[in-house]
């Protein structure tokens, strides 16, 4: 794992939006037996999720997440310095879907960039915003930078897949950062392994196996193919033997980087996998209940948005003050990182929606 500490950034403001549709698992209509349902339901912890329309992209909520935290702060449009939007589910395959945000924002020429990641995204996302701000001379102002974090998981679902339809919601988030020289010191830890590829993966639909045909078109049974290869494919098991091996040691080795104890952390904020893994993981590193805020029942894994929504779902009224915060992220890739940083005082993060 690659351990990393940085001074002079500071945390302003995080929102979500969420499609205003939420669908329950009984109008998926792929577990009939009601019991069988509930069983589920305990399980994974989700009991309903905020579905995008078919005509909603990730960068519409995380637009309107982002309008409405820079209006709120009374942040100039032109005074945003870096945009990174963190997505598996983009606009377009060319160009990156930040340089789209960029105008779609009414922001001035800045850097702006997209970073494929899912679970992991939100610390890598933050992290590298926060590498590059302290690498920007501006004259007369903080430098500043606009992360976009989102997945709208539900357009690539097979229909009638039991592994992915009850677990996955749509979201997008924007969190807003600037550079303080007496913010505190933040501290990361970043990990990799690539043997894990094939765990979590929508195989179709880029160069290695592409939609479109060489030459001639498909025929009938490639065509239903390619149909299920460009779909979400799960391998849960897998994701789980993989959390339980690393996740542990990533919770153990960002307080070690951070020289901090449990006791000197308000909130442990997972990325939200299911709860029955949660709970798991919250137990096997000394973490108290109170600590660890869920936020699945109503939104679902909502991949790299999973840990700006669940603060600003369950965390709302928390930063009147400063908090001391970690964030875990784990998962595709196999990827995974954390941050401990200070958050606050700052606006009250909320969730909005998106009809």
């Amino acid at each position: 794992m690659t351990e990393a500490t940085m001074k002079g950034i500071r945390v302003r403001g995080i929102r979500a939006c969420v499609p205003a549709e939420t669908r329950d698992l009984a109008a998926e209509n792929i577990i009939p037996d009601e019991a069988e349902r509930e069983r589920l339901i305990g399980s994974i912890g989700v009991r309903s999720r905020h579905i995008a329309r078919p005509d909603m992209l990730t960068s519409d909520l995380c637009q309107k997440a982002a309008d409405g935290l820079l209006d709120e702060l009374g942040w100039a449009r032109d005074t945003i310095d870096v945009l990174i939007f963190v997505t598996q589910s983009a606009d377009y395959v060319i160009p990156a879907t930040a340089c789209a945000l960029q105008a779609r924002l009414g922001l001035g020429s800045c850097l702006a960039f997209d970073i494929n990641l899912g679970c992991s995204g939100y610390p890598y996302g933050l992290w590298t915003a926060a590498s590059l701000l302290n690498s920007i001379a501006v004259a007369d102002r903080p430098a500043r930078a606009l992360v976009l974090c989102g997945d709208i998981s539900s357009a690539r679902m097979v229909p009638g897949d039991r592994s992915v339809i009850p677990l996955f919601g749509d979201a997008g988030t924007a969190t807003l950062l600037e550079t303080d020289p007496d913010a505190p010191e933040m501290f990361g830890v970043f990990g990799t392994d690539g043997s894990g590829v094939e765990h979590i993966i929508i195989e179709a639909g880029a160069l290695k196996t592409p939609l479109l045909p060489p030459a001639e078109p498909h025929a009938p049974e490639v065509v239903a193919d390619l149909f299920r290869r460009s779909r979400l494919h799960l391998n849960g098991t897998e994701v789980f033997n993989f959390t339980l091996k690393n996740v542990p040691a990533l919770v153990k080795a960002i307080f070690a980087t951070s020289n901090a104890t449990v006791e000197d952390v308000d909130y442990v904020v997972f990325h939200q996998a299911n709860v029955f893994m949660l709970n798991h993981l919250r137990k096997k590193s000394g973490l108290p209940e109170e600590k660890v805020p869920i936020a699945m029942e109503t939104f679902g894994n909502t991949s790299s948005a999973s840990i700006p929504l669940t603060i600003a779902a369950k965390l709302s009224e928390a930063f009147d003050q400063p908090r001391e915060l970690a964030f875990v992220g784990f998962g595709v890739g196999w990827s995974w990182g954390a941050m401990k940083l200070t958050v606050g005082p700052m606006v009250a993060p909320q969730v909005v929606e998106m009809a």
